[in-house]
């Protein structure tokens, strides 16, 4: 006769069913997960859409989701009715690279500053830089106008990047600061003892270490800075105008401009696009780099 196989004891029997309720938490939270990110898509993807309409088509209520795809939204944006786009992508591209390399050449020093050596009431400090982004845009636009017309830097992409520097550099003060702070002080003592002053710490020491960091901040920046309007719309005209100036252009009060507009929108938002994808790994670990201390 064969021995009976044991009865499972109850703790095992506790585990089992405590693993399948985790899995199936697991699983709704992986659907939910899943769903938010496709509703968060679907604007992007229904705007993706729109610009291979017609304009009739676009304009459709309800939607006519089985219409035939055109390219004529993109082909009217670059022909524009003789407003050629590349002058404006090309300010945006200015404008916001040379905001960001500015931001990083200034907040690095001051973010290694209160991490690796900090000040007296540093706390303090990164307080005040946050709060200068509690006072709204708009309260510092005439202030801002009139030095710009004062100075005679209307209509100018260098006054841009002074403002998008300055708007941006407090927050990438605090964020630096939260990311160098896990830089290794050994590491740094080492270097000193090595005979490496502060401008080689920092570039041969500091900034590969905290590289993932200090990318995040960087494409965080020139998001901040690629997509600021209000400025850019008030303080240009022509010759420094931006992309998202430009697009202003396609709304009319005469005819239809919706799928016109969704090609314009669609092309402004590759480099953005391009550049969150190319830099998507070092910005989940720059973002993850301060997140546990």
């Amino acid at each position: 006769m064969t021995a009976a196989a044991p009865a499972p004891r109850p703790d095992s029997r506790a585990r089992s069913g405590a693993a399948r309720r985790r899995g199936r938490r697991g699983a709704a939270l992986t659907l939910l997960a899943w769903g938010a990110g496709i509703t968060f898509c679907l604007p992007a993807l229904w705007m993706a859409l729109t610009s291979l309409r017609s304009e009739t088509d676009a304009a459709a209520v309800p939607p006519a989701l089985g219409a035939p795809l055109t390219l004529d939204g993109y082909r009217a944006f670059f022909d524009g009715g003789g407003a050629t786009p590349w002058p404006p992508l090309i300010n945006s591209v200015t404008a916001s690279l040379g905001a960001t390399l500015l931001v990083l050449v200034l907040a690095l020093p001051a973010a290694y500053a209160l991490s690796v050596r900090p000040v007296r009431r540093w706390t303090d400090v990164l307080f005040f830089f946050l709060s200068t982004k509690m006072l709204p845009v708009v309260a510092g636009l005439l202030p801002v106008y009139l030095l710009a017309r004062d100075t005679g830097m209307l209509d100018n992409i260098w006054l841009l990047v002074i403002l998008y520097t300055s708007m941006n550099l407090p927050i990438a003060v605090w964020m630096l600061q939260s990311f160098l702070a896990d830089v290794p002080v050994a590491v740094i003592e080492a270097a000193r003892v090595d005979g490496a002053g502060v401008p080689a710490v920092l570039v041969r020491v500091v900034a590969p270490i905290a590289g993932p960091g200090i990318a995040a901040t960087a494409l965080i920046c020139f998001i901040f800075s690629w997509n600021e309007l209000l400025f850019a719309r008030v303080l240009t005209s022509v010759t420094a105008q931006t992309a998202p100036v430009f697009l202003t252009g396609f709304v009319t009060s005469q005819g239809l401009f919706l799928a016109q507009l969704c090609a314009a929108s669609v092309v402004v938002s590759l480099p953005v696009l391009a550049a969150g994808f190319a830099a998507q790994d070092r910005l989940v670990q720059g973002l993850s780099l301060g997140a546990v201390k």
